[in-house]
């Protein structure tokens, strides 16, 4: 059944906010092992495939062809604190998280053009998260059936993988100039939940609810283009430059709908599309020998998440991003050192907040209600620590790396109208009773994840 897109949720549906910022407008960097080892900061350095996710005229520094396959063991834990209790989680995924090739073509001329390279990456990641926070035996919820429970808690649970593929071409000129261009596909896959469960005060039985318009099940595709450029400055320095169009989503949804007027329970899909900010990255490079490297990037977003309006859905959420978002930024930082045939590799990137302070009306676990500021709402700003190890064989190598991601944020939920109008019922459902609340509660949420990489390649 296709209902109108009235029954998707409005914008304060955490879950869409938090995907549109955290996965259609992010960027999938997920390189080899070397790439990983040194925080993703290769945009003036260059010279394989993982350039395609920085700076595509780093394919142009390439003097030899190349191909190598990466496998990504990623572990992701939360820890939700609220009420004085606290709920882990971890979960472990292995999959193929990077293949990259590069195709060198030496041109035999007698202009300053060296030359011409052809590069393809994919990268893969997983999205998989799930965060359950602890309920209060003294928030009491009402019933108009009359009977009471408490609340013993909820959980937010998202399944997915995001991949881009990417296509590019890079040029070398006199080995002092490099400029290259890049095409980006991108596919995601989301299943989102958005539970809340009660425990009756009668005879102590739980009972689960369901958000209106969850579960949800999002499958979409992007694409983008990118452009830059690489320059020395002397033999030891180079800086670079490269800008990727916003990306432009189709989002093809299925939800499960409830207690609508008209069709009661049941299931509706609708498409949605999505353009993702415009980015721009600057960067420099420091070459002391063919020893020792360094890198820095530095990331930002140039414009904001906007939604093509359909729907009211739609405004509302443009709304929320042209009052509430900031341009995100990213800095990356990564050095290499090599003795013989060994590389050692080290790295530090910092991703900035997306989201301005936001102010809620919330029940706390004494059952009292306040009006609360947070300036980590939802996401927050994140800190990467990485390094590697490397072995070259000459025509074959392989490098292994560790990284370690942190942040901690605020994290609402809970809150759900009941309105008897598809277009804005927000409300929580069981298979006998409707739950409505008029606040969040919100939990706090420490996030660390520890990624394992391991690339092998082939050089020719």
């Amino acid at each position: 059944m296709s209902v109108s897109a009235a029954f998707y949720a409005q914008a304060q549906d955490v879950s869409i906010l938090r995907n549109t910022a955290d996965v259609y407008s992010s960027t999938p960097m997920v390189g080899s092992s070397k790439f990983n080892a040194m925080a993703g900061a290769n945009g003036a350095l260059g010279g394989d495939a993982n350039s395609l996710l920085t700076n595509p005229a780093g394919l142009g520094v390439a003097i030899s062809g190349e191909v190598s396959g990466t496998l990504s063991i990623a572990g992701n834990k939360n820890k939700s604190t609220w009420a004085g209790s606290t709920i882990d989680y971890s979960k472990t995924t292995t999959d193929l998280g990077n293949i990259g090739a590069v195709m060198s073509f030496p041109l035999m001329t007698e202009t300053g053009w060296k030359f011409i390279n052809i590069g393809i990456n994919y990268s893969n990641q997983s999205l998989d998260n799930y965060v359950e926070s602890p309920g209060s035996n003294d928030v009491i919820k009402d019933f108009s059936d009359g009977k009471s429970a408490s609340f013993a808690g909820h959980a937010y649970n998202r399944y997915g993988n995001l991949s881009k593929t990417s296509f590019g071409v890079g040029a070398n000129y006199n080995h002092n100039l490099y400029i290259g261009a890049g095409l980006n596909f991108f596919n995601a896959s989301i299943d989102q939940y958005d539970t809340a469960a009660f425990k009756s005060l009668a005879d102590g039985s739980m009972e689960y609810f369901d958000r209106q318009n969850t579960p949800m099940f999002e499958r979409s595709s992007g694409f983008s283009a990118t452009v830059g450029v690489i320059g020395k400055l002397s033999p030891n320095f180079r800086i670079g430059g490269a800008i990727e169009t916003p990306t432009f989503w189709r989002i093809d949804r299925d939800y499960r709908f409830y207690n609508d007027p008209e069709f009661g329970d049941g299931t509706a899909s609708e498409s949605r599309d999505l353009t993702t900010p415009l980015k721009a990255t600057v960067s420099a490079a420091f070459v002391a020998s063919k020893n020792f490297s360094l890198n820095v990037d530095y990331t930002l977003g140039l414009t904001r998440p906007k939604y093509q309006v359909v729907t009211g859905t739609e405004s509302d959420l443009n709304s929320f991003f042209k009052d509430n978002y900031k341009n995100l930024s990213e800095v990356r930082v990564g050095a290499e050192y090599r003795v013989k045939q060994f590389r050692l590799r080290g790295g530090y990137s910092f991703t900035s907040n997306p989201f301005d302070a936001l102010t809620v009306s919330q029940v706390n676990p004494d059952a009292s209600t306040s009006d609360n500021s947070y300036s980590n709402m939802m996401l927050n700003s994140r800190n990467l620590a990485s390094f590697g190890l490397g072995y070259d064989f000459k025509s074959f190598y392989i490098d292994a790396s560790y990284q370690y991601v942190t942040s901690k944020y605020s994290n609402p939920f809970l809150r759900g109208i009941e309105t008897g109008n598809p277009a804005t019922d927000t409300a929580y459902y069981s298979d006998n009773r409707i739950m409505s609340s008029d606040y969040f509660a919100v939990s706090e949420v420490k996030n660390n994840r520890n990624n394992f990489f391991i690339t092998f390649g082939w050089k020719f």
